[in-house]
């Protein structure tokens, strides 16, 4: 993906509120060389932050009529208002190794033995993990597979097909859980006990 960004002029509490009320959002980009602080138009950025590319791939940065490679590392919002207050990137190369975290895209779930045999469901764990990779073999993504899926047995992390150079960061646990499969639910049908019959009154 690409956007454009601006040089930022002036810097400071007071030049951020204007630069705000302009439409427009003050950033940073740092790594590689000095940090150059940046301006965006705040409606593009709005759009842009909202699509998953955005926030875990490679993006080029139009500034000053050059393009650079850089990826979002940070961005605030204001606490209730549709608003971004600030937004950060990092300037990558091909030497620049990574630690970020990339979405899963779950699929061939309703072709599994779980689900379409045994009418199941399956819950995806968890929706992204973190991976350390050069930046320029950063994935957009990672596709999880679950077509093979059968009851009693779950998809973790070692189960994921990853190029050599995708190393992913597990924090100490072995072997992650990605997808599980849930049985079906079942209703239990509660029969009210026929009311006892009254008994005989005794004749005084």
């Amino acid at each position: 993906m690409k956007f454009v960004a601006f040089e930022r002029k002036l810097q400071g509490t007071g030049a951020s509120r204007r630069l705000r009320h302009a439409g427009k959002v003050p950033g940073i980009v740092y790594g590689a060389g000095e940090p150059s602080v940046i301006e965006l138009d705040h409606n593009a950025l709005y759009h842009a932050l909202k699509k998953e590319a955005f926030h875990s791939s490679l993006l080029d940065m139009e500034l000053a009529g050059a393009t650079t490679k850089v990826l979002l590392r940070a961005y605030q919002m204001h606490p209730y208002k549709q608003q971004v207050l600030h937004v950060d990137f990092q300037r990558v190369d091909a030497t620049t190794k990574i630690t970020k975290k990339v979405p899963l895209h779950f699929v061939g779930e309703a072709e599994s033995p779980a689900v379409k045999t045994d009418k199941g469901s399956v819950n995806h764990v968890v929706t992204e993990i973190e991976i350390t990779c050069l930046a320029q073999q950063l994935p957009e993504f990672i596709e999880v597979d679950l077509s093979g899926l059968t009851m009693g047995h779950s998809i973790h992390v070692n189960d994921l097909k990853l190029a050599d150079h995708i190393k992913v960061v597990t924090h100490g646990k072995p072997n992650p859980v990605i997808a599980t499969p849930v049985p079906p639910l079942v209703e239990e049908i509660v029969v009210a006990a026929a009311p006892a019959p009254d008994a005989k009154k005794k004749k005084k």
